[in-house]
């Protein structure tokens, strides 16, 4: 095989990004059956999670007593971030298959850099050390306004630490997404999160058509 098709036969790497009560749970089975239509061989995981350790430390970030500094926050997202990257998506990219993560760094940028207001800099030294090189290779992105996703959060029976935080920080976080958006337009595709499901999955299916279009014709040229 030669190098030009060793770097096809690699996996993609897709996230859904978006703060709480945009629909990303519901969503993520719907992008996995628009890939699998194609015979593509996806796995799906999310973050904080994804592996046995990651899923202990989500446990920890989201459902402690005790009161955690944002630093402890970002840093305990990226351990397991690390463990994630390491153990699960690395090998499933390398083996073929496509990866599709309910969150990504993007979230660290948004929830800690924007909503604790770390800001980037901090954030972008330990991605690169993380990450070394990893970025997804395409973000939807859900974008909801802030009454919409308290309507639907409102519907949650038990909300976790971090979706029980007020509308500021959630402002916040959802202008964190914006920005990053505006930066990376090449990767990040901004789905409109506040009509209908069925709506919201026909945005995802539009968005979705042109990389596959050019992804899968990238495969079969190699």
């Amino acid at each position: 095989m030669t190098e030009s098709s060793q770097l096809h036969s690699r996996g993609r790497f897709i996230t859904l990004e978006g703060a709480e009560g945009v629909g990303k749970s519901s969503l993520l089975p719907k992008v996995r059956e628009t890939l699998e239509r194609y015979d593509i061989r996806v796995i799906t995981t999310r973050e904080p999670g994804g592996t046995p350790l990651g899923e202990q430390l989500r446990e920890v970030l989201l459902n402690t007593s005790e009161p955690m500094c944002a630093k402890a926050e970002l840093l305990l997202m990226f351990a397991s971030r690390a463990q994630h990257i390491e153990t699960l998506i690395e090998p499933a990219l390398a083996s073929g298959a496509w990866v599709l993560c309910d969150r990504f760094t993007d979230a660290s940028f948004a929830y800690q850099g924007g909503g604790r207001q770390l800001g980037t800099e901090r954030i972008g030294t330990i991605e690169g050390w993380v990450q070394e090189g990893l970025q997804p290779d395409l973000t939807l992105l859900l974008d909801a306004s802030r009454e919409t996703s308290v309507e639907r959060t409102q519907k949650r029976r038990v909300l976790d630490r971090i979706e029980s935080e007020g509308d500021q920080f959630f402002e916040r976080v959802r202008q964190a997404y914006l920005d990053r958006a505006g930066q990376h337009p090449q990767r990040i595709e901004v789905i409109d999160a506040n009509p209908d499901f069925d709506t919201v999955c026909e945005s995802m299916r539009q968005a979705l058509a042109p990389r596959l279009e050019a992804w899968l014709s990238l495969s079969v040229d190699a």
